[in-house]
């Protein structure tokens, strides 16, 4: 089955050990004062900078059905925008400590065939572990349910999906996306997706070499094609599968 990690697939009885880094550039990060403690309500673009470091496992529990969780540590810095002249140091935020933990289901509903294409479904569910850190982590439980669908050919997979997500008592349209993964042999296997949320739109590109029947590096870069998109993510980590 396809994990939540791109252009990774876990069987049944196989678990999945992923540590990896990721850094974040954005020269145009959205954001409000009151967000961050202070009393203005306008929005403002600073520099973002971050250092996150991840662990990812995942668990085949049966054909069809997959667990997953991660948690992040991660340090972030914010430097305001020029305009902005409430309280926020000139010389910017800076902040450290637990990031983003969280929990998926996947279930495989239709297996792919050579009448119908593959349907998943996913539950996941970001716990409010940062209530005083504003500018990392999650401050309340968000959860999301989204629906997918994948078809492999003789040219590689495709797939694309779409998701709601619930936070604060709302409900709003989650990740989206289309993706494409294809191997070259035993050793090499390449990705490409464009993944969004909402006007937050990003193009993800991926290359994963087997270093041992139980070991992949895995190099990965995104890029913010909107506004409000992260500007640069690259992420590099090395994947274990006992």
């Amino acid at each position: 089955m396809a994990s939540s990690q791109f252009a990774t697939f876990v069987e049944q009885g196989e678990l999945v050990v992923y540590p990896f880094y990721e850094y974040y550039r954005d020269r145009n990060f959205e954001y409000k004062p009151s967000e961050l403690g202070f009393t203005d309500e306008t929005d403002y673009f600073g520099r973002y900078r971050a250092h996150e470091g991840l662990l990812f496992l995942a668990y085949g529990i049966s054909p069809r059905l997959v667990v997953e969780m991660e948690a992040a540590w991660i340090t972030a810095r914010l430097e305001r925008d020029p305009a902005d002249a409430t309280g926020l140091p000139p010389s910017g935020l800076e902040q450290s400590g637990l990031g983003d933990v969280e929990a998926q289901l996947r279930y495989r509903w239709v297996e792919d065939s050579g009448g119908a294409p593959e349907v998943f479904s996913y539950l996941e569910s970001v716990f409010p572990f940062q209530r005083s850190k504003e500018l990392i982590g999650t401050p309340t439980l968000e959860l999301k349910y989204g629906m997918g669908v994948s078809r492999s050919t003789a040219l590689g997979t495709l797939t694309a999906r779409a998701g709601l997500a619930y936070s604060d008592g709302a409900f709003e349209l989650g990740e989206y996306a289309a993706e494409y993964v294809r191997g070259f042999g035993d050793r090499l296997r390449t990705y490409v997706g464009m993944e969004g949320t909402q006007d937050e739109v990003e193009l993800l590109t991926e290359a994963q070499l087997n270093l041992a029947p139980y070991a992949r590096l895995k190099l990965n870069s995104a890029f913010g094609l909107t506004e409000k998109a992260t500007g640069w993510a690259p992420e590099i980590g090395i994947m274990f599968v006992f």
